[in-house]
């Protein structure tokens, strides 16, 4: 299972460092802070938020000593396949698939949507109505636009899409900090006592606080695409596994400081009419905290980077996972091209095709593809931390430069919170249930996996699986 010299081995740990945090940190601290004020209060948030980073922070254990012991192209499809064979490993990256792309067409979605928040009139040319959303001529060109100079960046190769993850992560972080400062001078503890904690009673509060910490995780997606290029990436491997987890630890930081400036500055009361105009708590947080509108689209500007950052890591992440199926001989050689840059050209114009066909979905049906696409992800999870614990028994003499201790404690404890997390999707009532609309579309999905897993075996036969 190798692959050798197929790719440039360019990125540093700045750049592995970046590329996770900039595919966690997207456009939720902007849109959703106020939501969760108002249901857990800011300490509960934070505290929620803390509860849900330590339960992925396990799952990303197991995948720091994974992806040093096997740093290939397509992490997660080389782990299950290990651990359970090409069937399972099909499974596994093809649901991975599923969620990468799902990530990469509500990113193309909400670009455009964000701007019109900056530029009321932005919106001319009405054309039609999908599932409730309009959709206007100006923002199908400014969302084209924009997946076209992504993917030609990602084309260009993986150095120069670092370099974009790493310009806009400082313009992110800066943002960030900036509001941080601003609402320490001018915010005030009266607000946080107000507001600490929502509930009745104690166990009110408990189950908002987990409420958030239930729903945290998915804010805490993307440190996964490190195994995707792990063959382009020039660290130590005992480092690379602590840098994906360091990922992890800055993104919770950062969601936690954002919740706990924004409650700072704003009071309950405010954080309600917030959410009952613009919706967008934070944003008008930075433009208390300087007594200025202008200072609100700032903040917002640093939120369209984060959409950028999420939507150019799960592109890479997509595009090698595609690559990786096809060089494993479970999905067609096209997908297998590499360009003179040494990136899998077709997989990124694939990605980038269905992309901007998903502009003209509108972006009520891709909050649909968005929530089918993170069922995929816990899935995934859930598949990659039981490889964990097989490849434990099974190959007890694997190299593991990054080595977990306690394996079985974390192992189990991976596996349980991603297939509780997959269960909170099936369970009725649980706040995370599918509509019909995303099973329909989970449904399709596993219809095309298994025409594509029978087309392949029928073509392949026992090179199936194989490099």
């Amino acid at each position: 299972m190798s692959q050798n010299n197929k790719f440039n081995k360019v990125l540093n740990p700045w750049d592995v460092l970046v590329t996770a945090f900039g595919a966690m940190i997207g456009w939720g601290w902007v849109v959703s802070t106020g939501g969760w004020l108002s249901r857990a209060g800011v300490t509960g948030t934070v505290l929620g938020f803390v509860i849900g980073g330590v339960m992925i922070y396990f799952v990303g254990l197991t995948y720091a000593e994974l992806t040093t012991a096997m740093p290939m192209v397509g992490g997660e499809r080389v782990f299950s396949l290990k651990a359970f064979g090409p069937t399972g490993s099909f499974i596994c990256t093809w649901f991975l698939v599923l969620s990468y792309v799902g990530v990469v067409c509500f990113e193309a979605c909400s670009l455009p949507t964000v701007i019109q928040y900056i530029f009321p009139g932005f919106l001319k040319g009405y054309l039609y109505t999908i599932a409730g959303f309009d959709v206007y001529a100006t923002w199908l060109v400014v969302g084209i636009i924009c997946a076209l100079s992504i993917t030609y960046v990602n084309i260009r190769g993986i150095k120069a899409a670092a370099t974009l993850q790493t310009v806009l992560t400082i313009i992110i972080a800066a943002v960030g900090l900036v509001l941080v400062a601003a609402s320490a001078l001018k915010g005030t503890p009266a607000n946080l006592n107000n507001g600490q904690f929502h509930g009745d009673n104690t166990v009110e509060a408990i189950k908002n606080i987990l409420s958030v910490a239930v729903i945290a995780p998915f804010f805490l997606f993307g440190f996964d695409v490190i195994p995707q290029v792990a063959e382009e990436i020039k660290v130590p491997l005992k480092k690379l596994g602590r840098l994906m987890l360091l990922s992890i630890v800055l993104a919770v930081a950062f969601y936690g400081l954002v919740v706990f400036a924004v409650g700072y500055v704003m009071s309950p009361q405010d954080v309600n009419n917030s959410l009952s105009s613009s919706g967008l708590v934070t944003a008008d947080a930075m433009a208390k905290a300087f007594s200025s509108d202008s200072m609100s689209k700032v903040l917002i500007l640093g939120g369209i980077c984060g959409i950028i950052t999420s939507w150019n890591s799960f592109m890479i992440g997509g595009s090698r996972a595609l690559f990786s199926m096809s060089e494993a001989h479970m999905l067609p050689s096209f997908f297998g091209k590499l360009s003179s840059k040494k990136t899998p050209i077709n997989a990124l114009i694939f990605v980038g095709v269905l992309s901007i066909i998903s502009l003209f979905l509108g972006r009520s049906a891709l909050i649909w593809i968005s929530d089918t696409a993170s069922l995929a992800c816990c899935i995934a999870y859930c598949m990659v931390s039981m490889s964990f614990l097989v490849l434990r028994r099974k190959e007890p003499e694997l190299k593991r430069p990054y080595k977990v201790k306690r394996h079985k404690l974390v192992g189990s404890i991976a596996t349980i919170m991603s297939a509780t997390m997959v269960l909170l999707y099936l369970i009725p009532g649980s706040g995370c249930t599918l509509s019909r609309e995303e099973w329909s579309i989970a449904c399709v999905w596993v219809l095309l996996g298994i025409i594509m897993y029978a087309v392949a075996k029928s073509r392949y036969k026992s090179q199936f699986g194989k490099n």
